[in-house]
């Protein structure tokens, strides 16, 4: 059956086409494939469509529902007619980047528990003017339903410690934004209009003011441009053909058109060798389709003034032109700065999401074009914005002599307010940058008097009230995300979810004194988004470590436990602070350290009194659920959403809320010197320090840490960190080893701020004893201690490593200064050499080496007078001989030994000469003996005239066992003597003869 649309509704969409502005329709039912017509259509889901988006698997679904009767068969062939009818394209959500850049004359939205804030703003901005955008929403017995809706990016939300169920405060603020936008309908599935859309009942046809040539105000005046640069070369060309398609070429302002129409002029100027970067070559497409469009223009024909050279997937990557002379447009990855070395023009398109560090590698001594988002849904603008361009300016600005005159780089900033793909004044764009805060730099009123740091208070924010969209609490989160949005590199749309809706999140904002007898909003100085972590179970790490993965959130307590493997930090609780932002009029006046220390003092329990905790403890704080109960009790059509009522008070003061019991306080940033400083002078300690850069900022991730007062842990001594002490010294050890390969491109400073080592030795410290702070055994030889003496004339830079680690883990206490420390740091732990110091010290080199020897006498002096003695004592040396007189005199020291000596003679002669002794060689049978030796001898006797004759004498037996053994040790003695004798007149005899 037919049904009568609505009048309302088609004016809506006449009045879209005729001021080229896009409608919003939302579509609450399941019967919305009936309510939709229109070519072109862009169809975004999460994973699975109802009807299939091929042909033939289409048609058998649909023949299959027509046959168990729970479709209308003619409903059923109007939806085939319309998807067959239109250009449509299917997109999962999860691949949205790919419909960067393209156009839509409507875009469909289903599945919205799936959608994002940063997927809503990528889609809803790929339509054109005079399209629509569709969100479907599944049937729902109330709107109001949507607030306790649980979102698919709620998972991620949720940690292990429950700190409260997920509250979808940004749908809230979502569904009654909707009554704001007047280019927004919502209606049911059978096209009926509910209360919440009660603008559009007094919606009237729009007419557009048109001259005598039937030409709007905007095109009159394009109109003008044309005529008065008609004659200029080559921009006139450009600009006259470029007109007709000046409204439907680019996304957003037109920035890659812009940039290839400059690039046809360039080429048409004379520039020969012209490089594009972009991060993919897709990016540039845009890009390059100007460009040719501007070479039509200028008269230059295909094939025969240039060529088109395409790449992987046909996107153009360079055009050759040789019209005039040889002249190219080359596009090179961002990575590719080397080949710049013949560059006359560099266009960098989409540096938003190009590294910083790689940004800055690009720039020379060329002209360069830099085109970048900086407030919208790429989330990286701010990058760019807050560190490279901030810098660009002051350095042009200085270029500026007193004078006026130029000298070196000049910088010029162009901003493209005004959109080309739909007309000024779109109310989608303004819904959509009202909701998602993305203009919110914009309103970010100025302070007039700012007041003493001293004087300022934190406050904690209700967030049931600050996304209630009432109009004060608007108005103060508008101001929240505009101080957000001007100090932080990094925003994404996502952020504002995750502020709404994560339970584990708190906001705090520091305020001047306020005036009650003022009625309006005080100025906001300063902003810090905490989220509680920790009080995970043993169990889960295990399990955790099982698994191979990481759970969302609780960030530094599994960083700290991947460092440390200490499963008992993970189950204390801390806050990390997720973002710290100061209005931009605040920067650098206190305000950020005075609010950090309040909130520290807030988790120690110091500003809170204990009344409060004691009527805190029974009374809990609720969402009211009253609107949403009272909204089930009546239909779609009658019912009334507006905001809700009875809220508490956006802000509470410290002392009137208790506050969560806390171990610790941590911080994750991009490590600078700069912010390192404001933590280290807030007394956080490091533990963790990424040892790869961040892909965005190319800064190396730091996660800092400050033990809070607290009676449930024991800590051992008197440290200041407490029970992180250990850990903290651990990091140090560790960082220090690290300096000469992962951070050895650090700078000095920041090194030395990060290590913060001990140098200011007093010369009333006592003196390091063997064995207590170092000793050169087993570190230094005695030849290195010779060496290191002799340095003046001598480079002894193999030395400094080992001296530089002992240094800085204080095992040599000497005083140096921090410009000596800092040198030492550099060619000891980070092995540079003195090119290197040279740059970052900015020293001469005569000068780095008059340190160098300063340093290595102070080093030198402390090791000679600590361990001189041990080192001397392992030289060789001779043995020194000690020439002392005797105590006797020389002829009396003779004398006695002349004395010993005749004793010794005389005792000796008397024991041969004993008759006893003797009578052993007697002969018996004296006669009988000799004459058997005779014979034996043959008759003859010796030249000697002896002759041996055995002894038949016995031996007496009384003498027994020892005597015999006596006698045997005088016969062998005999023989010996009978021999040397014998020997002797041997000898004798040969001396004569010779």
């Amino acid at each position: 059956m037919r049904k009568k649309v609505d009048n309302r509704i088609r004016t809506l969409i006449e009045n879209g086409v005729k001021s080229n502005h896009r409608s919003f329709f939302v579509i609450v039912g399941d019967k919305y494939r009936d309510q939709i017509a229109r070519p072109e259509v862009l169809w975004c889901y999460k994973d699975k469509l109802e009807l299939s988006s091929h042909r033939r698997k289409r048609q058998k679904q649909i023949s299959k529902t027509k046959k168990r009767g729970s479709i209308d068969p003619e409903k059923a062939d109007a939806f085939t007619v319309f998807v067959e009818s239109v250009k449509l394209e299917y997109c999962k959500y999860k691949h949205s980047e790919r419909i960067l850049g393209r156009e839509f004359s409507i875009c469909i939205l289903q599945d919205f528990e799936a959608l994002t804030p940063n997927l809503l703003a990528r889609t809803i901005e790929t339509v054109d003017g005079g399209g629509l955008v569709v969100l479907l929403i599944r049937s729902l017995s109330s709107l109001t339903s949507l607030y306790s809706m649980v979102m698919d990016v709620h998972e991620r939300f949720r940690a292990e410690s429950q700190f409260g169920a997920t509250a979808p405060r940004f749908n809230e603020r979502f569904l009654l934004s909707l009554a704001s936008c007047s280019a927004c309908v919502v209606m049911d599935d059978e096209l009926n209009v509910l209360p919440i859309s009660s603008h559009i009942r007094s919606i009237k046809p729009v007419s557009v003011t048109e001259d005598s040539e039937g030409l709007s105000e905007s095109q009159h005046d394009l109109k003008n441009l044309k005529e008065q640069l008609n004659g200029v070369f080559p921009v006139g060309p450009i600009i006259k053909n470029y007109v007709k398609d000046h409204c439907r070429s680019a996304r957003g302002r037109g920035k890659s058109a812009a940039l290839g129409l400059a690039i046809a002029g360039a080429i048409a100027a004379g520039y020969s060798n012209i490089f594009v970067t972009a991060p993919v070559p897709g990016n540039v497409k845009t890009l390059f389709e100007y460009v040719v469009k501007g070479f039509t223009a200028l008269g230059y024909s295909k094939h025969t003034d240039y060529d088109l050279v395409e790449g992987v997937g046909k996107a153009t990557v360079r055009i050759n032109v040789y019209k005039q002379h040889r002249q190219t447009i080359q596009y090179i990855q961002p990575h590719e700065h080397e080949k710049l070395s013949q560059a006359e023009l560099l266009v960098i398109d989409e540096a938003a999401a190009i590294p910083l560090p790689i940004v800055r590698s690009l720039l020379g001594p060329y002209l360069i074009f830099i085109s970048s988002t900086v407030n919208g849904y790429e989330g990286t603008g701010r990058s760019l914005s807050l560190k490279l361009l901030r810098q660009l300016e002051e350095q042009s600005q200085n270029n500026r002599s007193v004078e006026g005159s130029l000298s070196g780089r000049l910088f010029k900033k162009v901003e493209l307010s005004e959109a080309i793909r739909y007309a000024p004044g779109d109310p989608v764009e303004s819904w959509l940058n009202g909701l998602l805060c993305l203009d919110a730099t914009s309103g970010m009123p100025n302070i007039t008097t700012l007041p003493l740091p001293t004087e300022c208070d934190l406050y904690y924010v209700n967030r049931d009230t600050l996304f209630s969209y009432h109009k004060d609490s608007e108005l103060f989160l508008q101001r929240m995300m505009a101080v957000y949005v001007s100090s932080h590199y990094k925003n994404s749309p996502d952020d504002l979810q995750l502020m709404a809706d994560a339970p584990a999140h708190h906001l705090f904002v520091l305020l001047g004194p306020v005036d009650k007898s003022k009625n309006q909003l005080p100025d906001i100085l300063c902003v810090i988004q905490v989220c509680l972590e920790g009080q995970i179970s043993h169990e889960s790490v295990l399990k955790s470590l099982e698994d191979g993965r990481q759970p969302h959130g609780d960030e530094i307590p599994w960083r700290f436990y991947e460092q440390f493997q200490d499963s008992k930090f993970a189950s204390l609780s801390g806050a990390r602070i997720v973002r710290i932002a100061v209005h931009p009029s605040a920067m650098k006046l206190g305000y950020g350290s005075i609010a950090v220390e309040l909130l520290t003092r807030y988790y120690e329990g110091q500003l809170t009194s204990i009344d409060v905790i004691d009527a805190e403890k029974e009374v809990e704080e609720t969402r009211p659920v009253s609107v949403t109960e009272a909204a089930e009790k009546v239909s779609l059509l009658e019912e009334t959403v507006k905001p809700r009522s009875n809220l508490p008070h956006l802000l509470v003061h410290l002392t009137e809320r208790r506050p969560e019991k806390l171990h610790y306080v941590g911080v994750s940033f991009g490590l600078t010197l700069d912010l390192f400083r404001f933590w280290r002078k807030q007394k956080f300690a490091p533990f963790h320090i990424c040892q790869t850069p961040n892909a965005v900022t190319g800064e190396n991730t730091c996660m800092v840490i400050k033990p809070l007062t607290n009676d449930d842990i024991e800590a051992s001594g008197s440290d200041e960190w407490g029970f992180f002490s250990p850990f903290y010294q651990d990091f140090r050890k560790r960082f220090a080893r690290l300096l000469g390969s992962s951070f050895k491109a650090m700078e000095c400073t920041l090194a030395m701020s990060v290590f913060d080592p001990k140098i200011n030795f007093t010369k009333s410290e006592p003196v390091a004893e063997s064995g207590s702070r170092t000793s050169p055994k087993g570190v230094l030889s005695s030849h290195d201690l010779n060496r290191l003496e002799a340095y003046i004339s001598r480079r002894v830079l193999d030395l400094f490593p080992i001296l530089a680690r002992k240094y800085f883990r204080e095992k040599i206490p000497v005083a140096l200064s921090p410009v000596q420390a800092s040198l030492l740091l550099c060619m000891g732990l980070q092995n540079q050499d003195i090119t290197s110091v040279e740059v970052q010290l900015k020293l001469n080199r005569s000068d780095i080496l008059i340190l160098l020897t300063k340093i290595l006498r102070e080093l030198y002096r402390y090791l000679n007078k600590v361990a001189g003695k041990e080192i001397e004592s392992s030289l060789p040396c001779p043995k020194k001989v000690e020439m002392l007189p005797h105590s006797i005199s020389l002829d009396d020291d003779l004398h006695a030994a002349a004395k010993q000596v005749m004793g010794k003679m005389k005792a000796e002669s008397e024991g041969m000469l004993n008759p006893e002794f003797l009578q052993r060689y007697a002969i018996v049978d004296k006669e009988a003996a000799f004459e058997e030796a005779l014979q034996n001898g043959s008759g003859k006797i010796g030249s000697g005239g002896i002759i041996s004759v055995k002894s038949t004498k016995q031996k007496k037996k009384k003498e027994g066992k020892f005597e015999d053994s006596g006698d045997s040790r005088s016969n062998s003695s005999s023989k010996k003597r009978v021999k040397d004798d014998s020997g002797s007149r041997l000898r004798k005899k040969k001396k004569n003869s010779d």
